[in-house]
């Protein structure tokens, strides 16, 4: 049985009936995202657990071998030419046991939305579109889709038509911006509807796409 990742948990009200899943990127912490809930609109949503996991520390090759908090390893900036999917499959194991608990705990699989920003996008993606049972959505920020190559024989036809938010920076130096094109492109020519966003910003999060996180939110987990 996978153990569950330490995570911060916030309410948008009492007695939610609805979560959100949010991974951080790499080398950051639990509470990176908490910080937003406060900043996002969320009338007209159902009450909504947030719940922000821990990503356990390990060594990253493409930082010299200095242990942080990551999903997985990387071994090289373009992302994608070589990829470890081992860690990446560890990951997508902890972060379905979280869903697992959230449906333990009396959230519907259909009221849950996997989120992430950068690695924790790619983790989102790359977990929500394998998962045997329909989710509400996917908002992935500032990431990419890891192993594409496998994600047409991979992915789970329960999420075929499950919504995605993209979101990218059209300046992001760390995950360039084509990287999330090819991803989008990846998704959408096997029919996954994704709602693509860029905004004028390096790594990181715009104001504007704050306003779009909380509309998606209130189209995918509406009151």
């Amino acid at each position: 049985m996978t153990a569950l990742l330490d995570c911060i948990e916030l309410e948008s009200a009492p007695n939610p009936t609805a979560a959100v899943i949010w991974m951080h990127g790499l080398g950051a912490t639990s509470d990176d995202f908490a910080g937003l809930v406060p900043e996002l609109d969320l009338d007209g949503c159902q009450p909504i657990r947030f719940v922000f996991p821990q990503a356990p520390s390990i060594p990253i090759t493409i930082n010299g071998g200095y242990v942080m908090p990551g999903w997985y390893d990387l071994y090289g900036m373009d992302l994608v030419s070589k990829q470890d999917a081992a860690g990446i499959q560890r990951s997508e194991a902890a972060i379905a046991a979280l869903v697992e608990r959230e449906v333990a705990r009396g959230i519907a699989a259909d009221h849950i939305v996997l989120a992430g920003f950068s690695q924790g996008c790619a983790m989102a993606l790359h977990t929500a579109l394998r998962l045997p049972h329909k989710i509400a959505g996917v908002m992935a920020l500032s990431g990419y889709l890891p192993l594409a190559d496998r994600f047409a024989t991979e992915r789970n036809a329960a999420n075929a038509t499950t919504p995605i938010f993209m979101a990218h920076g059209t300046q992001d130096p760390v995950v360039i911006l084509k990287r999330g094109e090819d991803s989008r492109d990846a998704l959408a020519a096997l029919g996954h509807p994704v709602q693509w966003h860029t905004y004028p910003m390096p790594h990181s999060v715009h104001p504007r796409e704050i306003a779009d996180i909380a509309a998606f939110l209130k189209q995918v987990l509406p009151a």
